[in-house]
């Protein structure tokens, strides 16, 4: 059996202008971004490592990876913006780098302590994030090399890292876990490696110290206070110890650049990559669409809506794929296509309005409705069933909720897709494109859900609702039927619950910020857009590096073609279900062409309450350029003009509600 592919996506449906308001959004983001990055990797500054004649932590990275590759980081941004008491400095990155790292051709998991960050202490979610790190290892087979040149636990900060679940201690725990799966691990010792420290690299299959490498329980400063004895740290558990008397090391070489050339050794009698085995062929080839066009796709604001399938056209192989069940649960896009020249799953959700599968006029997108909702999970088992990596783009406000979805049975339906990610062994990756909202989140494979990476970008939204919403929750009993303050209340106490609402509002907007929900390790990875199609090839090729530890079928006998079949066979009921068209009144003047609504719903004019307008009476507009907006469930669908022209009048003031395919205005060509 052979899948057909076909081309996904074309020319943005945006205008130019809006295009360069979204690209110069994304840009800010970024620049930021990069800022924020630059000053977790300089760390507090090379010159104390140099002066002992040691390479900085991301130096020795560079010349561990394969010449002109790339590294994809993850946890750049931990305890960013966080201080702690007993140091005047913050702690970059929680003074750890974990990344994946092609390897002699193999990629690794790398662990390594940042020497310039107090000595490469263990701070407050160093342990969490070393274990995310193994984490990844585990699920994917891939080897890990930890760089190590620490001094232990950050002490004054102890209590926040030494006990718990996720100790310090939890590190040997998945060195152990790491070494029971037959999990390469390979460490380098390459100056402090006191305590906790000093246990990381022992179950290490291979152990290489440097001259000026030591591995202590306990440092001599501490030895001297508690039994009065003058020593070294090095004389304690330098490499003459434990290389040569209590074999805690494998070899002693003279310095970091030799521990480097002798890991990247280690790592090359390991098999190679098995990725090119499974692309069955085939090559590795680019998108057909601009990459770069993704950061024109977004709109500035985030209420307003997108095509996902312009998006995934820009990130598989010659924007070709392969669409399961189009027909069904049309607010899900599930399917198949080539990134890397390997086979990846997609399931993204639909942010376009879609008919009411019983008629009943239009939906929004971006919501689990029961026929998404079963989409999901038949294609969550199919590909864990085939052994194809799956990888889900969020931008969701949630699950339908009211009568009607209680009646379906929603959590019922919902239950069965969290069983489904929950037990699948197949890698899942999930990428929070924008909006990541209430339990839609955790359906669509969030970090509860174990995903072996989670990737933000900067105009993700990680909460359970929106801050004006939440607000609205909060402050419910206070409002009118329009979730207007009740004018019952006097002026000043009116004042008053506005300040609460605003104050409410911008609290959950900080909270919802990719960068704070970095920091605090609820996202793995915040990237940038131009980042995310290397980002997802490099992990489609750790995804297929390592053979024989999971199933991966061969694609004639996938389970997804018996699902297609089944789906084809089933009786179509298209008719029943069209929207049926809306009236279109006549036209003030003869020559005039209506600007139709896209959905049903509320038409706004502006984009924010004394805000301009967005296309004024009288002015010329381009074809594509959003001329309205029409709102359902605080989601905006832009109205677009189908041509060049001047608009002449609008059919509507802001609030009424349209029909899908009434004029909201009219433009004279």
């Amino acid at each position: 059996m052979k899948l057909t592919l076909s081309s996904i996506g074309g020319a943005l449906p945006s205008s130019a202008a809006e295009q360069r308001e979204a690209s110069a959004h994304i840009a800010r983001l970024h620049a930021d971004l990069d800022e924020k990055r630059a000053v977790v990797k300089a760390g507090w500054g090379p010159e104390k490592v140099h002066r002992k004649g040691k390479l900085t932590t991301w130096e020795r990275i560079e010349r561990l990876v394969d010449p002109g590759s790339q590294t994809f980081t993850v946890g750049t941004l931990v305890n960013w913006g966080r201080s702690f008491p007993g140091s005047e400095k913050e702690a970059p990155g929680a003074g750890v780098v974990t990344c994946f790292g092609l390897v002699c051709g193999r990629w690794c998991v790398i662990i390594a302590n940042d020497n310039t960050v107090a000595s490469g202490a263990w701070w407050p979610l160093s342990p969490e994030k070393i274990q995310r790190a193994q984490q990844m290892a585990l699920r994917l087979r891939l080897p890990v090399v930890y760089l190590v040149d620490c001094s232990g636990l950050f002490l004054p900060e102890q209590a926040k890292s030494f006990p718990g679940r996720t100790g310090a201690g939890h590190i040997f725990k998945k060195n152990a876990e790491l070494s029971a799966a037959g999990v390469p691990q390979v460490a380098g010792v390459f100056g402090d490696c006191i305590a906790g420290g000093g246990y990381m690299p022992i179950i290490s299959d291979r152990v290489y110290m440097t001259e000026a490498a030591y591995m202590v329980i306990a440092g001599a400063a501490l030895i001297k206070g508690a039994k009065s004895l003058k020593l070294t740290s090095l004389d304690i558990g330098g490499p003459e110890v434990h290389v040569h008397q209590s074999a805690c090391a494998d070899e002693r070489v003279p310095d970091d650049l030799a521990a480097l050339s002798a890991i990247r050794g280690e790592v090359a009698k390991l098999a190679s990559s098995a990725a090119d085995y499974y692309r069955h062929g085939a090559e590795a080839a680019p998108p057909a669409l601009d990459e770069a066009e993704l950061l024109q796709l977004f709109p500035a604001d985030h209420r307003q809506v997108y095509d996902v399938r312009q998006v995934i056209a820009r990130l598989v192989d010659h924007s070709l794929f392969h669409e399961f069940l189009p027909d069904t649960g049309p607010e899900i896009c599930t399917g198949v296509a080539r990134v890397g020249g390997l086979w990846v799953g997609f399931a993204a959700n639909v942010l376009a309005p879609q008919p009411h599968p019983e008629g009943q006029g239009m939906r929004p997108g971006g919501i689990l409705y029961r026929e998404g909702i079963a989409k999901l999970s038949a294609f969550s088992r199919a590909c864990n069933d085939d052994g194809i990596p799956l990888v889900w783009l969020q931008d969701i406000a949630g699950f339908d909720i009211g009568v009607e979805a209680e009646a379906l049975g929603l959590l019922g339906y919902g239950s069965s897709l969290i069983y489904a990610n929950s037990t699948n062994t197949t890698p899942m990756f999930t990428v929070l494109l924008r909006k990541a909202s209430g339990a839609g989140y955790y359906a669509m494979a969030g970090l509860p859900y174990e995903p072996v990476v989670q990737l933000a970008t900067p105009i993700s939204r990680l909460a359970v609702m929106e801050g004006r919403t939440l607000a609205i929750a909060a402050y419910n009993t206070k409002l009118d039927d329009d979730f207007n303050i009740d004018p019952r209340f006097a002026d000043d106490e009116r004042a008053k619950i506005q300040r609460g609402m605003d104050q409410t509002a911008a609290r959950i907007e900080g909270d919802m910020d990719p960068v704070a929900a970095a920091a605090r390790m609820d996202t793995d990875e915040l990237i940038r857009m131009d980042e995310l199609r290397p980002y997802l090839v490099a992990l489609a090729e750790m995804a297929y590096q390592s053979s024989g530890h999971r199933r991966i079928k061969n694609p004639r006998i996938w389970s997804l073609f018996d699902l297609e079949v089944l789906a084809a066979g089933r009786v179509r009921r298209a008719e029943s279900v069209a929207q049926a068209p809306a009236a279109v009144a006549e036209a003030p003047e003869p020559g005039l062409v209506a600007v139709p609504s896209p959905m049903e719903g509320s038409v706004w004019s502006r984009p924010n309450p004394g805000a301009a307008a967005l296309a004024a009476v009288g002015s010329r507009v381009e074809a594509g350029e959003t001329i309205a907006l029409v709102e359902v469930m605080k989601t905006f669908t832009p109205v677009r003009a189908p041509q060049a022209g001047v608009l002449v009048a609008f059919t509507c003031a802001d609030g009424d509600p349209v029909s899908a395919g009434a004029p909201v205005a009219w433009l004279r060509p």
